[in-house]
């Protein structure tokens, strides 16, 4: 099957302006990202799709093939749907240009999910919670999945509930969402037209349209969760890592 990597990099950001062209480790964020999905080499193509002339003339510099798309689209779903309607490929893997430190290995794998499961329209990636707090935090997405992997509810509140510890039960019991998509490229053509359910809004969590939709979301466990750059605290800890040539789960 014919695999194409797709990076959405807005250059703007609610809560890190312009952190995709950040450059105090001496490349751009986005580059990072690019180059790790590079090392993947699961695609025939690795894009970036962005809104903005910055990144399209930063992307240039470091020889990333770069779409532009439109300003107004209301996740980055839709504007990984409008990068790839004239490429030729059959699965669409979707990765966050603040993903810099991702395992090249985890792209492969998400990416094998719909080669491995010909029923499945979206594939994900989950991994275990290592604290009690973790599961707590409603800025880390919960997912149930059937004996099969196959995702039955994503939610911020801690399922499964524990009824007889009061909510959270055992740390190992939970599995953690990480924010990597693989999609079939007909179906993500057609998901930006999906009517939004109640579910959506609720949890702000865009998977839930495509459960709600009635559509199969695969999922298979890795061995450790990585953080994206959300802020500017967790950018200056990149930075350190990258000039003392750490990584951020070195047994990995």
């Amino acid at each position: 099957m014919k695999i194409v990597i797709v990076i959405p990099a807005r250059y703007g950001s609610s809560r890190l302006e312009g952190k995709v062209l950040a450059k105090e480790t001496g490349k751009y964020l986005v580059q990072h990202t690019y180059e790790q999905a590079l090392k993947s080499g699961c695609a025939e193509r690795v894009l970036v799709a962005t809104d903005d002339e910055r990144v399209v003339r930063a992307c240039r510099e470091f020889g990333a093939e770069c779409v532009m798309t439109r300003a107004d689209h209301p996740s980055g779903t839709d504007r990984i749907a409008e990068a790839v309607g004239g490429v030729d490929c059959e699965i669409v893997v979707n990765l966050q240009a603040d993903e810099p430190e991702i395992e090249p290995a985890y792209l492969s794998r998400a990416a094998g999910l719909l080669e491995e499961h010909p029923e499945a329209d979206m594939g994900t990636l989950l991994a275990p919670f290592e604290t009690a707090e973790q599961v707590a935090n409603p800025n880390i997405v919960k997912c149930v999945t059937d004996g099969q992997g196959r995702a039955l509810y994503f939610s911020r509140c801690p399922i499964p509930y524990d009824r007889q510890r009061g909510g959270i039960g055992r740390v190992e019991d939970y599995k953690r969402h990480l924010g990597l998509y693989v999609y079939r490229k007909s179906f993500l053509l057609e998901f930006p037209k999906l009517p939004r359910g109640v579910l959506e809004p609720i949890e702000k969590l865009e998977q839930l349209r495509a459960l709600e939709n009635g559509y199969t979301i695969w999922t298979a466990m890795v061995e450790k969760a990585w953080d994206g750059i959300d802020t500017a605290g967790q950018y200056e800890a990149f930075v350190k890592r990258m000039r003392a040539g750490k990584k951020a789960h070195p047994e990995l």
